[in-house]
């Protein structure tokens, strides 16, 4: 038999063994794991392939759907070409009645203030079990309770009932209000008719011109420029109507996406069918034209029309616009109610059926001579929608709000004006039918040349609350300052500028621009007295007040740049240059637990100014040897020259050994308006202040 060594040499070879199997058995975890983590490493790999596969498919439907509609775009922008006179027909006719306003006004609706403040009632403080050791103390501490709750409730009730009677009485005044300028307008309707009816040249044209212009039967993107002359003893109204361009006429058929370079083609529409969809077009348009001529003529003024169709093109002999006539026809009355227009085809109808003339290669220009134009017989001629835009800054006041008003259904709301502007009161009530961000909205218009005070937003605030309205909007030709739209930021406020108003108003097929006209005396919103240096002459002035934590003692200044580069060394203020020459921006005393000041008008900056950069500085005949490691907690409070503040503005700390620290800069964005761009630049060592105004272009010595 055998037997087991015990020796050392079996006790070292069994220590190998061991060894052996652990290196082993190390091994084959190590290969396990490098398999599973190729396992993992394809699993990924098929996993990012699948996925890389599934967003180039996913893009590329995007990219198909995008072409697809554009192309079905195309497509509706020809069909509604070709169907003009189809949807025109369809369209109500202008009729004096519609002149009439309804002498119906908007009930009393006061929303939350109807509805009392609910009274406690002692009985609801009972506790619902009692002890008969506490019964006297809790009755007292109920009593207490109930009486203090009361008292709330009964403060409540009375802010309540006077906010509802200033409501009911600002009502009653915009009501007797409304009311009056509805039967002005009435009057004036009434006496419009009156001598329309006894055949007034002057008043025919003003009433066939006006319901041409306001007619509902084009779409957007048609123009409507109207000239028009009555010849009595004819019974004629002479006509001269823009047409559209050819542009007008998508040039593409249709778009394809081409996967391969990653990118759209358009397929071109072929020339022979443009040509034709645009001569049809025009022929749309005269017909359209004399469909609502006719149709708005409710006294039988007229016996014909001639009616000369025109593009205003630039002559390119001249450089100067000059009208180029595509197409002229004489038609009578009664040869044109002989026509049925929803079954005829346009081009014959105009050419054949009523004797016009259609050019017959208006794509090129190719002109016809026009059977007679406006003012031939000695009358003047009324125009709408010809020249330049309307001037917002001159408009009068309740033109300006209808026109806003009329931007606002422009762009799917109901809107009607209200009352005048320039009474603090709301000049248009808007409603916005989308169910999640809609609702009822007041809109105030200020037709200013000068910024529009930080009170006027506040005051719309106030009214939004008082109405229970979503939104308020308020909408200027000028613009707002820094102030203004920092009370405005959180709050269910909107400012409009001058320049985005007149952006708006070209987005939905409105007129308007602002004026470039010096500023007349006493125009809305200027200031027409006063010696322009006074807080008190600049309605939006912003007061930026500095605070600070510690001790240390600093100089705060103020650069007006543009870019990066100041405008010259007069116009950085500081204890030796305390205002710009203008005096648009000062140094003054800190209020209010201020430490130090610097007083703004943006609105009387230079044009070319486009930042005012602050700057916090060691003082360095305070001590020349600190630095603004102490200068912590800091913030510039924006307020307005009343003291109201508008908004706190946090700004970088000092660090050890910097002298000089730029805070922030204000900058102008789009319409005129500034917002604030934090800073935090610092600079090292006793010439700290030296190196920043250095770098924004003032030479030290």
């Amino acid at each position: 038999m055998s037997r087991r060594s015990t020796g050392s040499v079996s006790t070292w070879a069994e220590i190998q063994r061991q060894q052996q199997r652990q290196t082993e058995a190390q091994h084959r975890a190590q290969e396990q794991q490098r398999r599973d983590a190729e396992r993992r490493q394809r699993a990924a790999e098929r996993a990012l392939a699948r996925s890389q596969k599934e967003q180039q498919a996913a893009y590329r439907r995007r990219r198909e759907d995008d072409a697809r509609r554009r192309t079905e775009e195309l497509e509706h922008r020809v069909e509604e070409l070709a169907g003009l006179l189809r949807a025109g027909c369809a369209a109500p006719l202008f009729s004096p009645e519609a002149l009439v306003l309804p002498e119906e006004l908007e009930p009393f609706a006061p929303g939350p203030l109807a509805v009392p403040v609910a009274m406690p009632r002692l009985e609801h403080y009972a506790p619902a079990h009692r002890s008969t050791w506490s019964l006297g103390r809790q009755d007292r501490q109920v009593r207490e309770r109930y009486e203090r709750d009361l008292a709330v409730a009964r403060a409540a009730e009375a802010q309540r009932q006077r906010q509802l009677a200033d409501y009911q009485e600002r009502y009653r005044r915009w009501a007797e209000q409304r009311l009056a300028e509805v039967r002005r307008h009435n009057a004036g309707v009434r006496d419009a008719l009156d001598r329309l009816r006894d055949g007034e040249p002057d008043a025919v044209e003003e009433y066939l011109t006006g319901a041409l212009y306001s007619s509902r039967a084009w779409p957007e993107g048609l123009p409507r420029q109207v000239s028009a002359t009555f010849e009595a003893p004819e019974r004629q109204l002479v006509l001269d109507w823009e047409l559209p361009a050819l542009a007008v006429v998508p040039e593409a058929a249709l778009v394809r996406y081409m996967p391969s370079v990653d990118r759209d083609k358009e397929v071109a529409r072929p020339v022979t069918e443009r040509r034709a969809v645009y001569r049809d077009l025009l022929a749309q348009c005269l017909l359209l034209v004399l469909r609502e001529v006719f149709g708005a003529d409710r006294f039988d003024l007229l016996g014909s029309v001639v009616l000369n169709g025109f593009v205003d093109d630039t002559d390119p002999a001249t450089g100067h616009r000059s009208p180029v006539f595509l197409a002229t026809a004489r038609v009578a009355r009664a040869d044109f109610a002989a026509v049925n227009l929803a079954q005829v085809n346009a081009v014959d109808c105009l050419v054949d059926g009523l004797g016009g003339q259609l050019s017959a290669r208006p794509d090129r220009r190719a002109e016809v001579v026009p059977v007679r134009r406006p003012g031939e017989a000695g009358r003047r001629v009324v125009s709408h929608g010809g020249g330049e835009e309307p001037d917002l800054l001159t408009m009068d006041p309740l033109e300006f709000e209808e026109l806003v008003a009329e931007l606002f259904r422009a762009m799917g709301m109901s809107a009607v004006t209200t009352v005048r502007s320039g009474d603090g009161g709301v000049d248009v009530d808007a409603l916005d039918p989308d169910p999640i961000r809609g609702g009822k909205i007041v809109v105030q218009v200020k037709r200013y040349r000068n910024t529009v005070t930080p009170s006027a937003v506040r005051d719309l605030y106030g009214t939004v609350q008082s109405m229970g309205a979503n939104k308020g909007v308020l909408i200027t030709t000028s613009g707002f300052g820094p102030t203004s739209h920092a009370f405005a930021n959180g709050k269910p406020l909107t400012l409009v500028s001058g320049t985005d108003l007149v952006e708006l108003l070209h987005q939905h097929g409105l007129g308007g621009r602002l004026g470039g006209g010096p500023p007349s005396a006493g125009a809305a919103g200027t200031p027409t007295g006063g010696s322009n240096t006074g807080v008190d002459d600049e309605p939006d002035a912003s007061v930026l007040g500095m605070w600070w934590a510690g001790d240390v003692a600093l100089d705060v200044c103020a650069l007006v740049c543009a870019g990066g580069r100041v405008l010259g060394d007069d116009h950085f203020v500081f204890y030796n240059n305390p205002r710009t020459p203008d005096g648009s921006v000062r140094m003054m005393p800190g209020l209010g637990g201020d430490k130090a000041a610097i007083w703004v008008s943006f609105d009387r900056l230079p044009a070319g100014a486009d930042r005012v950069v602050l700057v916090a500085a060691i003082d360095p005949e305070v001590n020349p040897d600190a630095d603004l490691a102490g200068f912590t907690d800091a913030r510039i409070r924006l307020t307005d020259p009343e003291g109201s503040e508008a908004d706190r503005l946090d700004v970088s700390d000092g660090r050890p050994g910097e002298t000089a620290l730029v805070l922030g800069s204000f900058r102008r964005r789009s319409g005129d308006d500034w917002a604030f761009v934090p800073g935090g630049k610092g600079y090292q060592g006793s010439g700290g202040l030296v190196e920043l105004v250095q770098e924004h272009g003032i030479e030290v010595e």
